[in-house]
């Protein structure tokens, strides 16, 4: 069932797949992203402390969390001919390889103008355990309901 606009309301979630964090897919997401920085890539740097942090191993870029979230968007938008417009994230907790996350996200507010309708999402990523390691928003763009019905 594709949803729709009207059929929305303010609370309902949406899921997207869970994801398994390994060594390989944050050496991909470093080919993929062209970002080598030792923090994905080096356990022994990653020892070390950064001021008040110690990770102790590598970890995932906070940039995977962002894509997840963007998949997980589309997936949802896209068959209602909607488009995702904005997100904005902010990165909680290092996700590190063996950690499995997802991302989820609650409708917190439609909005229609004369041209366009609008949804704002608040987004987050959690982890096997439930913690939260990224959160956000986003905002989705319904066509006009003229468009949505042709």
């Amino acid at each position: 069932m594709t949803t729709t606009f009207e059929s929305l309301t303010v609370g309902d979630a949406i899921k997207g797949p869970t994801f398994a964090v390994s060594r390989e897919s944050i050496r991909l997401f470093c080919d993929g992203s062209l970002d080598y920085n030792p923090l994905h890539l080096d356990d022994n740097y990653m020892k070390g402390n950064f001021g008040k942090t110690n990770f102790g191993g590598i970890i995932m870029h906070g940039m995977n969390n962002f894509g997840l979230i963007t998949r997980m968007l589309t997936d949802w938008a896209y068959p209602a001919g909607a488009i995702h417009r904005r997100l904005e994230t902010r990165w909680l907790k290092p996700v590190k390889p063996g950690d499995t996350i997802q991302p989820e996200g609650i409708i917190k507010a439609k909005q229609m103008t004369q041209k366009s309708r609008w949804v704002l999402i608040d987004v987050l990523v959690k982890n096997q355990n439930g913690d939260k390691v990224a959160t956000g928003e986003a905002m989705v763009e319904f066509p006009p309901a003229s468009s949505a019905a042709a």
